[in-house]
């Protein structure tokens, strides 16, 4: 055998064993992939790297609900990495502190993408957040990975949703809980800006138009407000059937220790969520939001083996004591989505990466199998979970497949 040829058979054969280990895909040596050829317009992509960034709240109100998503996108970057990376690519991190501040994720996100020129990013969590930076992605022709669950009602190029939108969340749990409960009269809570307001100005038509309830009362509380004693004062006077709440971040600490204060535990009321998740869960406290329901599509609790090694690896990585809450999950799919349109385009230009994600189905998400729509949503499934004094949430309800709907009929 010749020198050469005894070197393609030992390069062909440690790929073999690479692939077979699961270590690298079929297409992972740079080298096939050269990068005047797969970066054509100015990216951060060298022969070895590729640069991406993580855009989220490290401090503020909002880091209680978003370290989960650093920490989820930074352990998959890593899994991606010990793979062999993106075409032969290690990905590099570049990341920013939005610290809770919506201009501050604008300008973050202008940085990222005109200095660091980064092929895309992970990043935002309130929709106020990314409404700031929405702007300066379609006019940098950037690509954004959101991962919160979201009001719906915006479809952009540049974005693609790994959250569920208003019809996979808010309807549908409106649903169960009104016919598993009976519900018919609705106390709205949320804080002030601009998902809440959204999330129940759809809420209430919902209530009203399809589920025949009334709404007794609609509450905004300033983000990071910690004074709930009037509202709480005002449902015990309505005594709705549910109260539905949107309150984010910090807040939610106050919120539910003050209602379990006032003896509005779920021994005698009745709640559904759509704001909290394990994350938020271990500042508030399990004993005082036991009994209490979140819409979500992923809770940690979930059987299957797919869930069962993203939990066990977040944990060794992050610590036996972290949690993993609905956006912490998604968020863990930003990077594996991006992975797989590159794959699929054969390049990282962000139009043609776009273009070859939607109709792929990512079949090891901890949450099951979701698939990429032409909206750039995803198919997947609403979960009714109860907390426990634990914070954990035992799954009582398990809806069909829903497609992503962002612009329903009727609610805009």
């Amino acid at each position: 055998m010749s020198t050469s040829n005894r070197r393609g058979f030992m390069k062909g054969a440690l790929v073999g064993a690479m692939m077979a280990a699961g270590l690298i895909s079929g297409h992972a040596f740079a080298a096939d992939y050269p990068t005047a050829k797969v970066n054509t317009t100015g990216l951060a992509v060298t022969d070895s790297t590729v640069k991406v960034g993580i855009l989220h709240s490290a401090t503020g109100t909002m880091a209680i609900s978003e370290t989960g998503s650093i920490q989820a996108e930074k352990l998959a970057i890593e899994q991606i990495n010990a793979m062999g990376g993106i075409l032969g690519r290690k990905i590099e991190i570049i990341q920013e502190d939005g610290a809770s501040d919506w201009p501050t994720f604008a300008e973050k996100a202008k940085k990222l993408l005109e200095k660091d020129k980064v092929a895309a990013v992970m990043g935002c969590w309130t929709s106020a957040s990314r409404k700031a930076a929405l702007p300066v992605f379609e006019k940098d022709n950037g690509l954004l990975f959101y991962p919160t669950f979201y009001e719906g009602l915006e479809q952009s190029k540049n974005v693609f949703y790994t959250g569920q939108e208003a019809t996979q969340q808010i309807l549908a749990g409106l649903d169960w809980i009104a016919k598993e409960k009976k519900a018919k009269t609705f106390y709205l809570i949320g804080s002030d800006y601009i998902w809440p307001r959204t999330s129940m100005k759809i809420a209430r038509k919902h209530i009203e138009q399809h589920l025949h309830g009334t709404v007794v009362g609609e509450e905004y509380i300033a983000l990071d407000d910690t004074q709930f004693g009037s509202v709480i004062n005002k449902i015990k006077l309505k005594k709705p059937d549910v109260i539905y709440a949107a309150v984010v971040g910090g807040s939610n600490v106050a919120w539910f220790k003050q209602l379990n204060a006032a003896g509005l535990n779920s021994s005698k009321q009745t709640m559904l969520t759509i704001s909290v998740t394990e994350d938020e869960v271990l500042g508030i406290g399990g004993e005082n939001l036991a009994g209490f329901y979140s819409a979500m599509k992923y809770f940690q609790s979930q059987d299957n083996p797919e869930n069962k090694k993203f939990v066990e690896a977040f944990k060794k990585r992050w610590g036996k004591d972290a949690v993993i809450g609905d956006v912490t999950q998604a968020a863990y799919l930003g990077p594996w989505l991006y992975k797989a349109a590159v794959e699929r385009a054969g390049s990282f230009d962000v139009d043609k990466v776009q273009a070859a994600l939607p109709g792929y189905t990512f079949k090891d998400a901890p949450e099951g199998p979701v698939t990429v729509e032409a909206n750039h949503h995803l198919t997947t499934k609403l979960r009714i979970g109860q907390w426990g004094k634990d914070g954990q949430a035992k799954v009582v309800y398990t809806s069909d497949y829903i497609k992503p709907d962002p612009f329903p009929k009727g609610y805009q």
